[in-house]
């Protein structure tokens, strides 16, 4: 994949690590859980560019 796709997906799922912590320092449970689906979401996305870039080759 393109390195802006790899970045956006990095991106996200460190958002999601800031998010996450963030709703646990202020034991807010609704950004504990959009952490977490952000940071799931981000690195199956790079699981999936991995794939695809391993396929290529």
């Amino acid at each position: 994949m393109s390195v802006g796709q790899t970045i956006k997906h990095k991106t996200q799922a460190f958002k999601g690590r800031v998010t996450e912590r963030i709703g646990r320092t202020t034991r807010n449970r609704r950004l504990q859980r959009e952490g977490r689906n952000d940071q799931i979401s981000g690195n199956l996305k790079q699981s999936g560019d991995k794939a695809k870039d391993a396929f290529r080759r």
